[in-house]
């Protein structure tokens, strides 16, 4: 099991200014290839005030299609995802699907994971996505990390997203984050501040399976965004590809 966890965050857009808290990612490991993915953000309005809403829900699986240099081996990791968006708690939002894939190839000096996603959103538009995520050296205790992204939704808007920020492994299991995005919705500006934790922690009924649930989780978190910084669902992670 590992949680990603954004205690609080502060976005402010078009619509004025809103607390993220918390955003919330778990992973749930199935199987050695296979991960189950639930999650979703509070959101409340602060300027002007609304109620607190849940936001961004959704419930994926994530699989391992080519194993590569994410689980020690060589070439390009090669995973997808794809589930159910899950609709809002007010609103008239309904429900919508998204498939993605997500390709990453980690060296020395940094690893690369690019993302794909066509999804139909919760208002039931078509909906595009294309990003790519840079991390510094994996071995660093602190590594900097990077996010662009263009987003479609068609008929309705388009988002060109950048993201910089950075990440400190405590140890294995436990990291921290900080990050700050800046993006353009439908031409407008949207400014965000984010910050959260990465744990993780075996489940007593699955110690006979400890060593491939570590590969297999190492290679399914790796596949996602870094952490909830980089895109809450998908994903910083976020999805993030979530």
């Amino acid at each position: 099991m590992e949680i990603e966890l954004q205690p609080a965050g502060r976005l402010r857009d078009e619509s004025g200014t809103s607390l993220i808290a918390p955003g919330t990612v778990i992973n749930y490991g199935l199987s050695e290839d296979w991960e189950a993915v639930f999650e979703g953000q509070g959101q409340t309005p602060l300027s002007p005030p609304g109620p607190t809403s849940l936001t961004a829900a959704g419930a994926f699986l994530k699989h391992v299609l080519v194993p590569g240099s994410l689980q020690d081996k060589t070439g390009p990791s090669v995973a997808t995802e794809f589930g159910v968006l899950l609709p809002d708690s007010t609103g008239n939002s309904g429900v919508g699907a998204s498939l993605a894939g997500i390709v990453s190839q980690r060296w020395d000096w940094g690893t690369i994971h690019l993302n794909a996603e066509t999804a139909l959103t919760r208002d039931h538009h078509g909906d595009l996505f294309l990003g790519a995520i840079i991390e510094g050296p994996s071995k660093w205790t602190v590594r900097p990390v990077a996010e662009i992204f263009y987003e479609n939704e068609f008929g309705k808007e388009q988002t060109f997203s950048g993201l910089v920020g950075l990440i400190y492994r405590v140890r294995d299991n436990l990291s921290f984050d900080v990050a700050i995005r800046h993006a353009l919705t439908g031409g407008h500006p949207a400014n965000e501040i984010r910050a959260g934790l990465t744990f993780g922690f075996p489940l007593a009924f699955f110690e006979g399976h400890a060593a491939q649930r570590e590969a297999s989780q190492i290679c399914l978190d790796s596949l996602a965004s870094p952490v909830v910084l980089i895109r809450p669902p998908i994903t910083l992670t976020g999805p993030s590809c979530r």
